[in-house]
């Protein structure tokens, strides 16, 4: 199981955000369980498939075993995570 936590401190509500993915999406759910992130910080309509976290919860997520990633390795796992989570659509649509 692959986790990556990126670089991004954006600021918003008075906190300090970056973005977590996985190599599936059941692994990102599954860790994101696992270190207590609320189920609501997960964007499944974005631009692609992440979880919003706060810098705390980054720290939490590479004390887990995350791997911080750069904007190369972030951008390969989003590709991934948004044709795995459109997969179902494009069935649904094809059977048609």
């Amino acid at each position: 199981m692959a986790i990556y936590v990126d670089f991004m401190q954006i600021e918003f509500k008075g906190y300090k955000w970056c973005h977590m993915l996985a190599d599936t999406l059941q692994e990102l759910h599954d860790f994101a369980a696992l270190i207590e992130v609320d189920k609501r910080l997960f964007h499944q309509y974005a631009s692609y498939p992440h979880y919003d976290v706060t810098v705390q919860m980054r720290k939490t997520a590479l004390e887990y075993g995350a791997i911080a990633a750069d904007r190369k390795k972030i951008i390969e796992c989003a590709k991934k995570l948004k044709v795995e989570l459109n997969a179902p659509i494009k069935r649904a649509k094809s059977s048609k």
